[in-house]
This record gives C-alpha cells, structure tokens and sequence, in this order.
C-alpha cells in the first residue's frame, strides 16, 4: 500500500528526529536538500536528462504534489495526493509557473525513456507472482462479469442521457461513451481518433482533440471515486479485502501472500526477480509485434501463465513481489508527476469541462464503478475491489490506473485492472471501429 502520511517536522531541535517526518516518502531533511539541489540546478539552467539528476528532480516534484494532497484529511481521503501529482504540475505549467528549462528536460527524460512501462512490469509481475494462487484463478474469470455488465449498463443510461440531453447518438456514442471506456490515450483515445478519421474521412488531429478531455476527466472522476472507496472500505471493512478479489481461504494481501515458506531475500535474488520481470516484458514487446497486441498485457499473460502453471520458484515469487511493493511505495508520485508534465496538456483538462460533457462523464464512471459494486457484492467477491477494477475501464491507460489505485490504496490490483483497462479498452475501441466501418460500407 503507498504510504499516504504526509506530516509537516516540527521545531525538535534536532536533524535526527526530523528524518521521522516526510514529506511524501522522504524524510523531511532529505527532502529539503534535494529540493535545495534541484532548485539550483535548475536556476544554473544545469538540469539535465542525467538518470541521477531526473530521480531527484522528480521524488521531489512528486513528494512535493503527493504532500500537498494530503494536507486536508478529507481531501487525503478522496485521492487528494493522486489528483495533485496528476494534474497540479499541468495547471502550472498552462499557467507557466514551472521553470521553462525543468519542463523541457522533464518532458525529453518522460518521453524518451518510457520508464512508466518499467513501473507497470514491477507492479504486474510483482503482484501476480506474490498473489494467492486461488485468487488468481477465480478472480481472472469472475471479474470479466461485472466489467461486462458495468460497460453495458454505461452504455445504455448514457445513450439515454444523451438523448434526454438532446444530444445525437451519432455523437454521443463514439464522442463520449466510447472513449470514456476505449482504455486510454495510446491505446485508446489515438487509435480512435485514426479510425474515425479513416471512416469518415476527417481530420485525425481534430478529432483527437475532441476525443482526450474526455479521456482525461474521466480519469479524474474515476481518482475520486476512487478515494471515496477507501474511505467507504475504512468505515466498512466487510465491503473491502484490501487489495484482495475475493474471500478464499487463506487469502492473503498484495506482495505479502505467504507463499510454501518464506526465504531470505538476498540482493542477487532481488536483483534476479527484476531482471526476470523485464525479460517478461521483452517478450511482451516481441509478441506485440508478431501479433499487434499491447506489451504489457502479453507480459500479464505471461506472468499468469508462469503463476498458474506453478513452475517458478518459492523465491522468484517473493523477491518480485518485494521489487513491486518498492515500486509501488516510491515511484508512484514522481511517475504522477513526470507524466502531469510531460503528457497531461490543461488546455485538454479545460475543454472536458462543458457541463454537459462533465454530466455524461460522470454518469459513465459512477455507473460501471456502481455496478461492479453490486454486481462484484452478488458474486461474492469484495464490492470495492470490484467497484474499483471497473472504475479502472475508464482510466487513462497505465498511468490512469495507477493514479485511481493509488487513490483507493490498493495497486495490488494492478493485473486486474490492466484488463479492465487493456483487454477492456481493446476489445471497446475495434468493436466500436468495426461497427461503424460496417454502416459506412452499408450506405
């Protein structure tokens, strides 16, 4: 779970003592000399794309977003930290409050090194090879039943909407319902606007910039219920596992499932379990380009396969799921933040807010979360955990789902969230392509 405590040091009259405070996950010290050193760096116009300068440049960014959702408790309990890290730095940078030389080296770093798919392979491989082998067996089939009668349910009370709203359906659907739940930016939102463009014979471009606010406030509808669940999961523990599907008997939570016996996690196996997770990922990379489908849901595929067939060691298990708990703990807010800067256009943000747009989106989101609520409740497994996986169908992609599960505390669903987000998402957007290919050649 990330740490989600974000104290301000008193006056102890001691340096010592102030390393028990943090602001995000660094003690406040630390934070203050990083922050000193970035700040100079970027002053000199010295700030580079150096991997050294960057990890710096952005725990502090992100540390710095994380804390200042985190002030207000009841904003903290919303996904108030995840919200910041996700959009604050992209507010600053449309009002031009950001150094112009930190967003260009920021954005150029983000960018060319794509490091939010070495989050993601940490966080899957992490968290299938630590999961409960029974977990992951039901879980994997059971959820597909309350994704699919959440993204229909969606589906039909937004058309309805649409109409009430005297809006077209020839709109409404491929505008605003489709891209709510089309599974993000890269594999969503661009692959849409390209089909659309090819079909109706528009401008790609154009259509795009229709298409991403509405993906982009989706995604901050889904952060906020996110952290509406957690709270809800605090209040009524029964509604939640905390990470886990469904009851089983022993369960177990995210990246601390006892496995046959716990071993000694020495730095070779550590150093083992992470090099084993990018080899999933490469290979993830090469079947894509056999077969045109996403990386990162080869690599789930892989991942699950390995788990299920129960070939890997007792210690591969545990040392991956240590590596992704670390991953989750500290790169989550400064991933927030890199993309906030690099990826996340305001001017985007600010298109998705025509009341209309915000009223269909919002029914979207709180109509697939609700009914993974009870549709998750009916099958006996844990209503927030359901409710959450599907809020993830209408995320960003990657990094949408790890700012809703961040929010919710609770990135041990990230396997099942990427196939809300990914398989979902992909099976959404060649449907949609497909269906209005099919009325195009049928006039």
């Amino acid at each position: 779970m990330v740490q989600t405590e974000y104290e301000v040091a008193k006056d102890t009259g001691s340096w010592r003592d102030g390393l028990s405070y943090r602001v995000g996950v660094l003690p406040l010290p630390i934070f203050v000399l990083l922050f000193a050193a970035v700040g100079a760096l970027t002053a000199a116009h010295a700030l580079t794309t150096d991997v050294s300068i960057m990890i710096a440049t952005l725990a502090v960014g992100g540390s710095l977003c994380a804390w200042l959702g985190g002030v207000i408790p009841q904003v903290r309990r919303l996904g108030g930290p995840a919200i910041t890290a996700a959009f604050l730095p992209s507010y600053l940078l449309y009002r031009h409050w950001l150094p112009a030389n930190l967003v260009e080296t920021v954005t150029a770093f983000t960018k060319n090194t794509s490091f939010i798919y070495l989050y993601i392979t940490a966080i899957i491989v992490g968290s299938i090879l630590g999961m409960n082998r029974k977990v992951l067996l039901q879980g994997l089939v059971k959820i597909l039943v309350p994704l699919l009668a959440g993204s229909l349910l969606a589906l039909l009370l937004g058309s309805l909407a649409g109409a009430a709203l005297g809006l077209h359906m020839s709109t409404v659907i491929p505008m605003v319902l489709v891209p709510v739940m089309a599974g993000g930016v890269g594999e969503g939102a661009i692959p849409l606007s390209l089909g659309y463009a090819e079909i109706q014979h528009g401008n790609a471009g154009e259509l795009l910039a229709h298409i991403l606010p509405v993906v982009l406030f989706a995604n901050l509808v889904a952060i906020v219920l996110a952290g509406c669940l957690n709270s809800l999961g605090s209040r009524y523990p029964a509604l939640t596992g905390n990470g886990v599907l469904q009851p089983v008997s022993n369960s177990t939570a995210f990246l601390s499932a006892p496995l046959e016996e716990k071993l000694p996690l020495t730095i070779e196996r550590l150093f083992a379990a992470s090099a084993f997770g990018i080899a999933l990922y490469l290979l993830g990379v090469l079947l894509h380009a056999l077969i045109a489908f996403p990386a990162p849901v080869m690599m789930l595929i892989l991942a699950v396969l390995l788990k299920v067939s129960n070939l890997l060691p007792s210690w591969l298990d545990q040392a991956a799921a240590t590596v992704g708990r670390f991953f989750a703990v500290t790169v989550t807010y400064p991933l927030l933040f890199a993309v906030a800067v690099a990826l996340t256009p305001w001017s985007a943000v600010k298109e998705a807010l025509h009341p209309t747009n915000l009223l269909l989106i919002t029914l979207i989101v709180l109509t697939l979360t609700a009914t993974g609520f009870v549709v998750g409740r009916w099958m006996k497994m844990f209503p927030i955990e359901t409710a959450l996986i599907n809020a993830c169908h209408t995320g960003s992609g990657g990094t949408g789902d790890v700012a809703i599960l961040t929010a919710a505390e609770r990135l041990e669903l990230m396997p099942f969230a990427q196939i809300a987000t990914r398989i979902g998402g992909a099976i959404t957007v060649t449907l949609t392509l497909l269906i209005l290919r099919t009325l195009a050649h049928g006039r």
